[in-house]
């Protein structure tokens, strides 16, 4: 058994970026300072998902109603992001896997499936409170109606994608300008909000106010998000760095370095918006300010016209560089748990569908005040998901069999499990409350479905899906140690038995696709190559379809000039193959369907290899002349080899 490079069973992550980094050296002049640079940036992405709209919602809430009571609550929340992502960025360093392709390593495809899918309805949530985000400040800053700000959603994200084509390096500074734009943004609002840095210091104290739990919990929920576990755990792998210990060691040290600046600039977006609202809500006795539309009405009264519009434009900042960063996420978790790969156009377009169509419709149904009430509900559903993504990130980097010296020591798996069990906490009491609430008014609605209240319905459903979730997590969290997993092995790596790689197998019969055109003479070239080593024993089978328009009546028994010119064509191509000594015989098919009818014979009357020609159409080209090798080859569990005839050669439709 031999372990062989680049075999693309298990593929790298985000692999068009994969290595695509060079980081210099630390020798010579800035060499340390070149290379910090070298490694600063994929934090800088991560941190965009801590300042999205939906952040903004429970902290506007947190300072209208409780003033500075609750910075302390962002703080924790902020240390605790730091220490998760930098779980995360070893992760990705030290084992070359990022989270999603971990859980798929080590759990079972049953378990990998569900997990899957809550990761994927996770950013489903995280897209619609971007897509919330970006249509609000839509409307507040043009005046936009929130039905047709949902129609520029819909495209507006498909422009961020093209950064992707530039390189990594180029994207993470196009994002960090979007970042700075919304710190500088409320850095003015700080300034013109002027707020009591005493009682700044004191929110620092752990304190919960009467009623502020709930509220502290959602900060907690919105800050801390899965999301960016996955994301950040592949994104440091677009840097090339070095196989050994001291080069992970130099690369974790720095990417530690990388978190704490862009996740401390993200802990002062989030603290200035809970700040200006303190300042101009809470001290102005408008305490029930719990919208980001209630809020932007009222700045002007308390910080003047410019205020309004640098709110605007760092929430449409926000929506816009969250995007993105839900888009890499949603690829890094397809590719990962199913190892399927995707356009990014297409993946972006199924992300924002699923999050676009609950919010027209709710936005249609009950009018534009609903989109704080989505809100909520997308940070309830991320907090369901956080779970499944901590607890196996601290399980994989607290392992030895893969982590190996990087694992994390005894005092780390005690901060990250103390972290685990909060987050655990915190978020299955707000998930509770949150179910509670829903039995609660649809009991009060007083709907009934028979005899049976849709109260009773909603308990029945609601708790069993909790419940079998909660179920779900316990195995998460116990499977690591009572089943352990062996040791990963390496994206991009194989096992191959090179005894049965290497075993010949014989080819008895080689089927040839022939077009009647003069490109058949480099297919029958390439056939010919490969039968004359035992031409006595290998039998060619010449395949041509004709598709005339009186195939579709008469079918094989049509008579008319060109079906006879082809059955004359491969009858002189077999005389001539068995005066070479090569054995063959023709096969001549009808239908108006060349690619279904080929399709059709090699299932019924099988061949070892196939040789096609292919003249490597463009779309237009394959439109006007039609293609059948994709088609063929995707649909047929047969050896192809395409040959591509010379350029010379009249155009055609694909063998």
């Amino acid at each position: 058994m031999v372990v062989v490079e680049g075999a693309k069973v298990d593929r790298r992550s985000l692999e068009e970026v994969h290595g695509s980094v060079d980081v210099p050296s630390e020798v010579g002049r800035g060499g340390r300072f070149r290379r910090l640079f070298a490694f600063m940036g994929p934090a800088y992405l991560v941190s965009v998902g801590y300042m999205d709209p939906g952040n903004w919602a429970t902290d506007l809430e947190g300072g209208a109603r409780f003033g500075y009571a609750l910075l302390w609550v962002l703080l924790m929340s902020n240390i605790m992001a730091v220490l998760l992502q930098t779980l995360a960025a070893r992760l990705g360093v030290v084992t070359g896997h990022d989270l999603a392709q971990a859980c798929r390593a080590e759990y079972s495809p049953r378990v990998n499936r569900v997990l899957w899918l809550l990761a994927e309805v996770a950013i489903a949530a995280t897209d619609l409170a971007e897509i919330l985000g970006t249509i609000i400040a839509l409307k507040l800053l043009f005046g936009m109606p929130l039905l047709w700000g949902c129609l520029v959603t819909a495209f507006d994200t498909f422009l961020l994608l093209y950064l992707q084509r530039w390189g990594m390096r180029k994207m993470e500074a196009v994002i960090l300008v979007l970042v700075a734009t919304i710190g500088g943004c409320f850095l003015v609002q700080v300034f013109l909000a002027r707020p009591d840095m005493a009682a700044m210091a004191v929110g620092l104290r752990p304190t919960l106010p009467p009623g502020s739990l709930f509220v502290a919990i959602g900060i907690l929920g919105a800050t801390v998000m899965p999301h960016n576990l996955y994301l950040h755990s592949a994104l440091v792998q677009s840097r090339r760095i070095g196989k050994d210990e001291a080069s992970r060691r130099s690369a974790c040290k720095f990417y530690l370095i990388d978190s704490a600046i862009a996740l401390n600039a993200a802990f002062f977006v989030n603290a200035a918006i809970l700040v200006v609202s303190a300042a101009t809500f809470h001290s102005g006795g408008m305490q029930d300010v719990a919208s980001i539309e209630k809020a932007y009405e009222l700045l002007p009264s308390f910080l003047g016209a410019s205020a309004p519009i640098l709110f605007g434009i760092a929430l449409l900042c926000a929506g816009q560089s969250s995007t993105l960063t839900g888009t890499l996420a949603g690829q890094i978790v397809m590719e990962g748990y199913l190892h399927l790969k995707i356009a990014p156009w297409l993946r972006r377009l199924i992300t924002r569908m699923l999050a676009l169509i609950p919010a027209v419709v709710v936005i249609s149904l009950t009018g534009e005040e609903s989109t704080q009430e989505l809100l909520v509900l997308s940070q309830v559903i991320l907090s369901l998901q956080l779970s499944f993504a901590v607890i196996p990130l601290i399980h994989f980097t607290s392992n030895r069999r893969n982590m190996g010296v990087f694992a994390t020591p005894w005092w780390g798996k005690i901060l990250a499990w103390t972290v685990a069990a909060i987050i655990v906490g915190l978020n299955g009491y707000l998930v509770v409350d949150q179910i509670k609430g829903w039995i609660e008014a649809a009991a009060d609605s007083g709907i009934h479905y028979g005899p049976i209240p849709l109260s009773w319905l909603a308990a029945i459903g609601l708790i069993g899906g909790a419940g079998s979730v909660a179920g779900l997590l316990v195995w998460v969290l116990i499977k690591p140690l009572v089943r352990p997993s062996p040791a990963w092995s390496p994206p991009g790596r194989v096992v191959i038995d090179w005894d049965e790689a290497l075993r010949p197998r014989p080819l008895s019969r080689i089927g040839v696709a022939l077009e009647h055109k003069p490109g058949d003479s480099e297919i029958l070239n390439r056939a010919i190559s490969l039968a004359q080593a035992d031409p006595g024993r290998r039998e060619l089978v010449l395949l041509h379809v004709v598709d005339t328009a009186m195939t579709v009546v008469h079918g094989a028994l049509t008579a008319d000039l060109e079906t006879g010119a082809d059955a004359d064509y491969l009858d002189d191509l077999v005389r001539a193959l068995h005066e070479k000594g090569f054995r063959a015989r023709s096969a001549l098919l009808h239908g108006t369907d060349p690619a279904g009818r080929l399709i059709e014979h090699l299932r019924n009357e099988p061949v070892d290899l196939l040789v096609v020609g292919s003249h490597g159409h463009g779309l237009l080209r394959d439109l006007l002349y039609g293609q059948t090798v994709d088609r063929v080859r995707h649909r047929l569990e047969i050896p192809m080899l395409i040959a591509r005839p010379d350029r010379s050669t009249p155009l055609s439709g694909d063998s």
